[in-house]
């Protein structure tokens, strides 16, 4: 196998070029075999093969420096750099992760995971070499989705004016993960369909090539009227206009012609982009078909793409997908906002049931934010469905746009907790700290399905910024019996005893009642509070719990800092002193990649992990087995 011989950095360089298509093939084959057993994301890696390939036949490994947006389509640059071995643990707990890692290879320039990122960070690399007077090329990778976020256009705008080599490759699959919208998605459709501007410039090149110095005259020439050529033949020219010389579009399927235009694009004295056009899911067919349901897969039959694992129950998700479209029949002001993630954040039904009220802005969190917010204040009630991980780019427009004007704007979020094999970017373990700490924001975190469902209706009510948080996957089907009025700030009382009172959040409720039945079959009595709102805090529940209880405990699925454990500690000790207050939360640090069981054992966040921790804090009066 061609493949074989890739095992070093570089390794790519002394294969001849009849041996590159066949090593494309391999690594597809590889990609499509190591996905299929562990998982990961999919479509986008085989699209970007020959690309990859390409531009390590032109750069030198880790002397250059590739930064790849977002870092989902990474594998095969992974693989190249000599690390095909890893894939066995990939995206498992202390295995190789799923996107690029300095402190995994010095061949992975930047750590990334979020979107529109690599073309400030490629441009701050840009000038370190300048100002340290070394010798090197950067080339940032960015996705046609990517580049509609707003940080993407301000590093374009910076670098316009850069007088010193910049590669940024466009990426051009005519998706994020949902197909794209907007402006600029249409703005790209014109520039692929504009062929007769490419197809001109490589016919007279080689023509005037054959006309020795009068040829190379002419060729000059035009090369000098090549703007009002272009002009002529693409509409808009954006790049070109704000000083970025552009070249393309390239087929991203030809390694030849990527190789000759990455050369070409060296040779440039500033900052130049390369349009590239591939495939979403090239070389598999399910992937080709659905790119937008093989972005990030789990384990599956290579042979058709079903799924090895069945279809769990109802997951989170699901539950708001039908709620929202329940509410929608009878809330004609109640609108719906997805950044890209229409499938993901479970909006598609919506989407074709109320085509007026739904909208798709694109990856643009910050835009999604405030553009709900002028909804808000143009008399609709939006609903802003993001992943909790990504709701963190519209922190800004959270504290100024929305809360300071108090708006009835609910933010769903999605994906909050541990979401497991995406790693440090995409684990949802901060948006109970950084909410809780703006004013007017009121946040709340469902114990399961139905309540769910009724801090909906709750929510459709509510005249002014609220937050629901949910956690991937599954949602839970216990404490079905316990279906209390959702109140504003009120507390659910599960189970009153004394001596020890569990106040849990969210997901963490499930594992507060685990914990109870073995506490209850060690003889010891327990209380279970759901806490429903993490802000305001019930303050009055605590009131009623100080004079029967020795030690209250808070869990929940955040890091510890300014969260709800925190909130509750800060309250008791002002008023109870006397009250012993064990908080159980995430540490106060990332968290890597792996099974989100496997995490939650390791964090100390599990009813066997928590129960050790009680004992060792004296909070147990009698042992509970684990």
């Amino acid at each position: 196998m061609v493949l074989d011989k890739i095992q070093r950095p570089n390794d790519v360089k002394e294969l001849k070029e009849q041996e590159l298509p066949i090593l494309a093939d391999e690594i597809r084959q590889f990609i499509i075999d190591k996905v299929s057993d562990n998982g990961g994301h999919l479509a986008s890696n085989l699209g970007v093969v020959e690309l990859t390939i390409a531009l390590h036949r032109c750069l030198n490994f880790p002397q250059d420096k590739l930064i790849w947006d977002v870092g989902h389509q990474s594998y095969t640059h992974k693989i190249l750099t000599g690390r095909k071995n890893g894939f066995d643990s990939l995206r498992k707990y202390h295995g190789m992760s799923g996107f690029p890692k300095r402190d995994e290879s010095n061949c992975d320039a930047f750590d990334t995971g979020h979107s529109s990122t690599s073309l400030s960070a490629g441009l701050g690399m840009v000038c370190a070499r300048e100002l340290k007077k070394e010798k090197y090329k950067v080339v940032s990778v960015i996705g046609d989705g990517s580049l509609t976020g707003g940080l993407a256009f301000e590093a374009l705008n910076n670098a316009a004016s850069l007088k010193s080599n910049y590669i940024m490759i466009l990426n051009d699959n005519h998706m994020s993960i949902s197909e794209n919208v907007g402006g600029l998605s249409h703005y790209l459709a014109g520039v692929r369909t504009a062929k007769g501007y490419t197809n001109f410039k490589k016919n007279v090149k080689a023509s005037l090539s054959k006309m020795n110095a009068i040829g190379e005259e002419l060729e000059r020439n035009i090369r000098r009227a090549k703007s009002m050529l272009k002009q002529v033949f693409i509409p808009g020219m954006f790049f070109e206009d704000m000083g970025i010389t552009y070249l393309g579009p390239i087929d991203g399927h030809n390694i030849e012609a990527l190789t000759e235009v990455i050369e070409d694009a060296k040779q440039v004295e500033g900052a130049v982009l390369i349009h590239v056009i591939t495939e979403k899911g090239k070389g598999y067919e399910p992937a080709q078909l659905h790119p937008e349901s093989y972005h990030g897969v789990g384990p599956f039959i290579k042979k058709n793409g079903m799924a090895k694992k069945p279809k769990e129950e109802a997951t989170y998700t699901d539950i708001f997908a039908k709620t929202i479209c329940e509410l929608a029949q009878t809330h004609e002001k109640l609108i719906t906002i997805t950044a890209a993630m229409m499938d993901g954040c479970g909006l598609k039904g919506f989407a074709k049931r109320f085509p007026d009220r739904f909208f798709d802005v694109g990856i643009a969190e910050e835009h999604a934010v405030t553009f709900a917010c002028g909804l808000a204040a143009g008399g609709f009630h939006p609903f802003f469905a993001v992943y909790s991980s990504f709701l963190q780019r519209g922190y800004d427009q959270i504290l100024h746009d929305m809360c300071m004007q108090n708006l009835p704007v609910t933010l769903m979020l999605d994906r909050a907790g541990l979401v497991g094999n995406d790693g440090e970017t995409h684990q949802g373990i901060f948006d109970l700290t950084f909410l809780s700490s703006v004013p007017n924001m009121s946040v709340m975190a469902p114990k399961n399905r139905w309540e769910l469902e009724k801090m909906l209706q709750f929510a459709i009510s509510y005249d002014g910024p609220i937050a629901i948080r949910y956690p991937r996957g599954e949602a839970y089907r216990g404490l079905k019996e316990f279906l209390a009025p959702v109140e504003y700030g009120v507390s659910e009382m599960l189970y009153e005893e004394r001596g020890t009172a569990l106040l849990a959040v969210g997901s963490m409720v499930s594992t507060a009642e685990h914990i109870r039945e073995k506490l209850k079959s060690a003889g010891q009595p327990c209380t279970l509070v759901n806490g429903r709102f993490v802000k305001p805090m019930d303050t009055d529940v605590i009131d009623h719990l100080a004079g029967t209880h020795h030690t209250i405990v808070t869990l929940e699925e955040n890091v510890l800092r300014g969260g709800y454990g925190e909130r509750v500690t800060d309250y008791v000790q002002k008023h109870y002193p006397q009250i012993k207050v064990v908080n159980i939360a995430l540490p106060d640090a990332y968290v890597e990649h792996g099974n989100v069981s496997v995490l939650r054992n390791e964090l100390g966040i599990d009813s066997d992990s928590i129960l050790a921790r009680l004992k060792r804090e004296g909070v147990l009066e009698t042992d509970a087995e684990a």
